[in-house]
Order: C-alpha cells, then structure tokens, then sequence
C-alpha cells in the first residue's frame, strides 16, 4: 500500500513529529489534515505544508469535539496521533492526583477517545498510529513518562486486537529535537541534546524527519499491527 490519494488525519500535527508525518504523507501524495487545539497553530502549519493539505481545531477535553472533528473532516484512511503537552520531569513527591490526570489527559485519554470516534470511520485497508516512546523501557525518564509510554504500548496492542482487521501500530522515539522539551532553558536542552548524541551507538539525536518515516511505515505496511516500532539510534542499546 502507498498513501497515494489517501486521506491521513493527524491529531497533534501542527509542530514537532506531528507536522514532520504531516508533510511526509503530503510528499507521498496524501491529503494530509492536521488537528491542534489553537487555530493560529492550524494557519502556522499550514502555511509551512503542502498546497492541499487541509487543518481543523479540535479541544480534546470536550467530550463532543472529536465527533464534531469527525462529522467535518469525513471519513480518513489513516489516523495519527501525535498530540502531546510539552514534558516535564516530575518527582515523586509531586505526583498528586492532579498531575497525573492532566499528565495522561492529552496523551492517553486523548488518543482513546480519538481511536473510538475514527476507528469505525477509517476505510478499508485504513490504519491507527498511536505516539510511545523509549521512556516505557528507560526508567530514567520518571515515573509519568515512563508509565505513560507503557501504557500507550499496551493500549496498542489492545486495539489492534479488537479493531481488527484495521491495524493499528506505535512510534516510540528517542530524544528528539522537538517542542516536547520546551519547558527545559535552551542551556539544559542543547546539554541533554549533546550528551545523547555522545551515548547513543549512531553518534546524533535523531531528527524529526527519522521518526516520521517510521510513522509513514506504520501506515503502508500491510502485515503489520500491534507491533511499537522504536527509532531511537540504538540509545535502548546502551
């Protein structure tokens, strides 16, 4: 399968791996749709994608908007999901309840209730890619990350089975260069970026056109579903 002429939603497309999948698909001659919450993040995207390439705004703690999203946009072929707040390493002690729900809002909750209100809609042959990460095998990470990004894999094979025969796959990057790491000063990323590069087996951080090729995988690959694809430069090596 290519993405010729399909249509590709992604939810959390306006910045970062988001947008790379975005105009990865749009290269492959998808229509590309790109999702975020604010609709000056939509414009922004889109003047930076493909002509064609289409944008909706949709507020994921509203219990309505995604079918309102869905009843706008039609069916699609193929749903990502990329939407995620900027991280922040919380310590133990500050794990009230609170924190974990707004943690897990955008990223869990948000990419089940996407899944339940496109899944039935995607055609034939269509596809889910949903967002992990290393963080479910690094403890290193914290305990919000590294829990969070163990469910999203175990959330992907559950789907998989039950959404059946339409596939349904995760990315789980490394460090990437992207506003993920925005509540970080310049000083503290650049240093984290650097002493990746140092580690990892392939020499470098990895570059948000790497990760989106993996996303573009998950979506031709026809005998695929289930499975959390990691592209990470070997760092899970080491």
């Amino acid at each position: 399968m290519t993405l010729q002429n399909t249509t590709v939603l992604v939810i959390g497309g306006t910045s970062g791996i988001g947008l790379g999948v975005a105009r990865a698909a749009a290269d492959r001659g998808a229509t590309a749709i790109v999702v975020s919450r604010r609709r000056a993040s939509v414009d922004r995207a889109l003047a930076d994608l493909p002509a064609g390439t289409r944008g909706a705004t949709v507020d994921l703690t509203d219990p309505g908007a995604l079918d309102r999203l869905a009843a706008e946009v039609g069916d699609v072929d193929h749903l990502v999901y990329t939407a995620g707040e900027p991280l922040e390493m919380t310590a133990l002690a500050e794990l009230t309840p609170d924190v974990v729900t707004a943690f897990f809002q955008t990223r869990y909750l948000g990419a089940v209730s996407a899944v339940r209100v496109f899944g039935p809609r995607l055609r034939a042959g269509g596809s889910v890619t949903l967002t992990s990460g290393t963080a479910a095998w690094n403890p290193g990470y914290g305990v919000l990350p590294s829990s969070l990004c163990g469910a999203m894999n175990a959330l992907t094979a559950a789907l998989a089975v039950e959404l059946a025969p339409i596939r349904v796959n995760a990315v789980a990057p490394g460090l990437i260069p992207t506003p993920l790491w925005d509540a970080m000063s310049e000083d503290d990323r650049q240093a984290l970026y650097d002493e990746e590069a140092q580690r990892v087996p392939l020499g470098r951080v990895g570059e948000v056109a790497d990760v989106a090729r993996a996303y573009v995988y998950c979506m031709e690959q026809v005998f695929s579903t289930g499975t959390v694809l990691t592209v990470e430069g070997g760092a899970l090596l080491v």
